[in-house]
């Protein structure tokens, strides 16, 4: 019988402080301090709370807990908003090729996601190109909204996008949409982490929004969207969205109508939404099968091993069993079907070469 196999659609890596060029310090882009403590940029910085946000010490880790590959995404910090173009290009271009990296040196425990910035649409797709053909990279990362060229905040999916969104077609991408910024444009004191415990569940609510009004789900048929965090806030928001279309329809002219997208087979959600409760809704409203392990390791946040919060990883799945919320079967393709699903969309040779490399 094949073994299941459990892959982990969404991790985080941050770079040994050795690795990060000396512009990212100098320009108070990103570094890690040489203690490996904190994580730092200009006026911020965050404690590097377990040993796994490094390499050797994140596959010790997965060993412990018998994770046999992992989604590794782009840092957060690193899309780019704010800064100068040149500044912006070299920042990505270290976060996409150190992301390389990793995936080529250790191609049975990684998948690597690369990142643009939607605000130099021509220069996304010029990166799209190198991070595909040269880098041989299948996961785009996106934020679920980003500066503009004028200062302007606006939605991942907005119509000017459209290029970004062909090519990601054309090379049959999984796309990974993840919050982050949101201090910077919701005009509200940084207190009690709010914009990580609320306002980045809106955020992904908000383009999930727009995804589904825009069609692009059937638009862009080859491109498969995955919302970080199970997109929590868009599954208790479908009911207004409904009515809102259907009682305002003048407000939604020539748009797509929510419906269309529930349950869409190019549109998915991972598992990270901390209860059984929220599980059991997006369950309901979207289908097992659009459903990714993701335990977003090794931020606080994330389904890590925790006393006081008495998790580990994988607690969620145990428990939605438990709970009849769930099947074996069912957590048996969160861990593995669903996300080679994603990662690969129909291509049956794209998913066994996946196969073939986590098992060698």
């Amino acid at each position: 019988m094949k073994r299941k196999l459990r892959i982990n659609g969404h991790s985080h890596l941050l770079p040994y402080p050795e690795e990060i060029p000396d512009f990212m310090r100098e320009k108070e882009i990103f570094w890690v301090d040489e203690d490996r403590k904190y994580m730092l940029q200009k006026n911020w910085s965050r404690p590097v709370t377990d040993s796994s946000f490094f390499l050797s010490e994140k596959l010790e880790w997965m060993d412990k807990y018998n994770i046999d590959h992992a989604v590794v995404l782009n840092l957060s910090q690193l899309y780019g908003n704010g800064l100068r173009l040149e500044e912006m290009k070299k920042a990505l271009r270290f976060q996409n090729d150190f992301n390389a990296r990793i995936q080529y040196d250790h191609p049975s425990k990684f998948t690597c996601g690369f990142v643009v910035h939607p605000g130099f649409v021509r220069g996304a797709l010029w990166e799209i190109e190198r991070c595909v053909e040269e880098l041989g990279l299948q996961l785009l990362c996106l934020p679920t909204h980003y500066m503009d060229t004028i200062g302007t905040w606006r939605c991942i999916f907005d119509e000017e996008n459209e290029p970004i969104f062909d090519l990601a077609s054309k090379y049959n991408l999984a796309v990974e949409i993840h919050p982050y910024d949101g201090e910077k444009f919701i005009l509200l004191e940084n207190t009690a982490w709010r914009f990580h415990l609320i306002w980045m569940l809106a955020q992904c609510a908000d383009a999930y929004h727009f995804l589904t009004l825009n069609g692009y789900a059937d638009k862009y048929p080859h491109m498969r969207t995955c919302f970080a965090h199970g997109g929590q806030l868009a599954q208790i928001n479908l009911g207004r969205r409904i009515q809102g279309f259907d009682g305002r329809p003048d407000l939604f002219e020539g748009m797509v109508h929510p419906r269309k997208s529930v349950g869409h087979k190019n549109i998915f959600f991972d598992t990270l939404v901390h209860d059984t409760g929220s599980l059991k809704l997006l369950v309901e409203n979207q289908g097992a099968e659009q459903i990714l392990m993701g335990l977003d390791d090794p931020y606080p946040l994330g389904e890590m091993e925790s006393a006081p919060q008495s998790s580990y990883p994988g607690k969620i799945l145990d428990l939605a069993k438990e709970r009849d919320i769930l099947t074996e079967d069912e957590c048996d393709a969160i861990w593995e079907d669903n996300v080679i699903k994603w990662l690969c969309g129909d291509d049956e040779k794209a998913k066994q070469k996946l196969i073939d490399r986590i098992l060698k």
